[in-house]
């Protein structure tokens, strides 16, 4: 993954960061404000040697270097029982020397005789009150019991309290900034890790992106998300203006350009499942077509589920099944749309064996004489996957539009059905992407397809583009 992909992936998932961040930082000021509060205190202590009231240098030197080793060894003894008892007794504590033990730290500054024994407590007086005898009790075990003479006589170490514990006014524990700051970043990476971890469950495909994965097909248009879509299809008619309307006329000339040159202008138009928009993208594609004054034909070649005769309005009673089977012709079926050269060929009725049917020579032969006679044939077929039928109308044009739906269709469904047409040596013109979100990092931006905003009134018409007049119905 590239520097991009980790973007793409961070914008879709906001949310899920949004969310375990909001939720850390709330755990975070929920612990500070619940756990209980801990005050410590300190009291300072100096340990001297001294050998008689007038010491010379020397035996001050020697003094000092004494104590400094012996400073070591009560650091330890600070937290023992000898020390400890007397305090629990002191300050009548309902505990044991070894809990009290838990409550007490010392250490002392390397080169010093200096010791700071501090006591933690969720009451900020008992945490004073605890340094403070266990200060007094510790210079009563060492001068009266540690280190006094056997022979007799004061005891050459004194230990003196300097600094006396005071109580403290604020804890040091929770610190509630630092619990609500980690919070919110412990959130925040569980938010990206489920960012991460849903992105790579979902096999979806939701932009070119996906289909670039799974293909080196063309991209050759996008087509937003309409809700709204079911209840007016034809939008390049009914709403001109519309974006949407203007990408079809990307599509339209996408299409014109992968196709230059080539005698066959007969496409399918298809996708990997059922419900992707291939007959609303179909029925779109032929009226941005028709605009530029070409002359159409839209093949309803889907005897399975037809739509395109609701979609467009017209009779669809008799159509491509009755042309295939000869009971009628095709200029008796053929209806033009409009006051365009836009000729809809519904699909008629439903047969029983419709991959034998549209596999037939005569659908060849239908094809192959559309071809001669207008600028664009357009063939709605079915979905690739259920059935057989968009592959074997698709071998018989200059190849296949393949439909993507944003959100809907899988990443493998797609490569199924894009091996299922190679399979069979069939060319894959492009695939359109529909249903993309309009906002996001997956949503439908026009630009990205090198194409956007020239209305039929104004767009010229590529050289490529042809402009045949052949013989067919008037």
């Amino acid at each position: 993954m590239g520097l991009h992909d980790y973007i793409r992936v961070i914008r879709k998932g906001w949310i899920f960061i949004v969310v375990f961040a909001l939720v850390g930082l709330g755990a975070g000021a929920a612990y500070a404000a619940t756990a209980t509060r801990h005050y410590t205190a300190t009291a300072t202590m100096y340990v001297s040697v001294q050998a008689s009231d007038t010491p010379t240098p020397g035996e001050l030197t020697s003094g000092n270097t004494y104590a400094q080793a012996k400073v070591k060894s009560y650091l330890d003894i600070l937290t023992s029982a000898s020390v400890l008892d007397s305090v629990i007794s002191d300050l009548h504590l309902d505990m044991t020397a070894k809990q009290l033990a838990s409550k007490i730290s010392a250490n002392s500054p390397t080169g010093t005789v200096i010791i700071e024994l501090t006591a933690t407590d969720n009451d900020p007086q008992t945490a004073a009150n605890i340094a403070n005898a266990t200060a007094d009790s510790f210079s009563t075990v060492v001068v009266q019991s540690l280190e006094k003479p056997t022979s007799g006589g004061s005891s050459l170490v004194k230990v003196a309290v300097i600094d006396p514990a005071t109580p403290s006014s604020s804890p040091v524990s929770p610190d509630v900034p630092l619990s609500i700051a980690l919070g919110f970043i412990v959130g925040l990476i569980f938010g990206v890790a489920a960012a991460f971890l849903r992105s790579t469950l979902d096999t979806r495909v939701h932009g070119n992106h996906d289909v670039t994965a799974v293909s080196d097909a063309p991209i050759l248009g996008g087509i937003s998300y309409d809700p709204d879509s079911a209840k007016h299809p034809l939008l390049v008619h009914t709403d001109p203006r519309n974006p949407r309307a203007e990408a079809f006329r990307a599509l339209r000339t996408n299409l014109r350009f992968v196709n230059a040159g080539s005698d066959n202008h007969c496409f399918v138009v298809t996708s990997s499942i059922a419900g992707e928009g291939k007959s609303t993208t179909s029925a779109n594609l032929a009226l941005a077509l028709a605009e530029t004054g070409v002359r159409v034909v839209l093949v309803d070649g889907d005897l399975r589920k037809p739509k395109l005769a609701e979609y467009m309005g017209l009779e669809g009673a008799v159509g491509l099944t009755d042309v295939l089977i000869g009971s009628v012709a095709l200029a008796d079926v053929l209806q033009r749309w409009g006051n365009r050269e836009l000729y809809v060929l519904p699909a008629g009725r439903i047969p029983p064996n419709p991959s034998e049917l549209l596999g037939s020579q005569a659908m060849q032969d239908l094809l192959s004489a559309l071809n001669e006679q207008v600028d664009y044939v357009i063939i709605d077929a079915p979905p690739l996957l259920p059935v057989t039928d968009g592959a074997v109308i698709s071998s018989m044009t200059a190849g296949a539009i393949v439909v993507a739906s944003s959100g809907k269709v899988k990443r493998t469904e797609l490569a199924r059905a894009l091996n299922s047409l190679a399979s069979i040596k069939s060319n894959v013109v492009g695939i359109v992407i529909t249903m993309l979100p309009s906002k996001g990092p997956d949503s439908y931006n026009a630009e990205r397809y090198g194409y956007y905003g020239a209305s039929p009134e104004n767009e010229p018409v590529d050289a490529g583009a042809p402009t045949r007049r052949r013989r067919g119905r008037k």
